[in-house]
C-alpha cells in the first residue's frame, strides 16, 4: 500500500503587477497582498514520524516569496514575456519551491511539491500542480 502525506504551509507577500492586454483596469499597475499555500507530498516518514518538518517548508517558502515581495512583478525575470497573473505566479512558485526542496538533499528525500495555491484577493484563488 502506498501512503501519502500532504503537508501544507501558508505564506504571503505584497507585490504590484499589471496585466498587459487586459481590457479592464487591471492593465494599470496595482498591488495585492498575495496569499500562498504550498503543499508538499511525502510518502515516507523519518525515524520520529515526520515526512518533513513544517519549519523546513516554511523556511523554503519564505525564501521563495522574498524574491517577489515588495516588487513590481512585471519587472522580474521569471515574468519576462508573460503577464504575472495568479496562474503564472503559482507555476513559478511551484518550480522555485520544488528546486529549493530538491536542493535540501536527504532531509527532503522523497518529498516533492504537489501543488501551490495563490489567492490574489480573498475569494479569488488559483491552484497549480503537475501530474507526476
Amino acid at each position: 500500500m502506498r501512503r501519502n502525506y500532504e503537508l501544507s504551509v501558508r505564506g504571503e507577500f505584497c507585490a504590484a503587477h499589471r496585466l498587459d492586454g487586459y481590457p479592464g483596469n487591471c492593465r494599470n499597475t496595482h498591488g495585492h497582498n498575495w496569499g500562498v499555500t504550498a503543499y508538499v507530498l511525502c510518502q515516507e516518514l523519518d525515524k520520529i514520524g515526520m515526512g518533513l518538518d513544517f519549519r523546513e517548508i516554511k523556511t523554503l517558502l519564505r525564501e521563495a516569496l522574498s524574491t517577489l515581495d515588495h516588487a513590481c512583478l512585471n519587472d522580474l525575470p521569471p515574468f519576462s514575456g508573460q503577464n504575472p497573473t495568479a496562474e503564472n505566479i503559482a507555476r513559478h512558485l511551484y518550480h522555485d519551491l520544488g528546486r529549493r526542496l530538491a536542493e535540501r538533499g536527504d532531509k527532503a528525500a522523497g518529498a516533492r511539491v504537489s501543488r501551490i495555491r495563490i489567492a490574489e484577493t480573498p475569494g479569488a484563488e488559483v491552484t497549480y500542480w503537475e501530474e507526476p
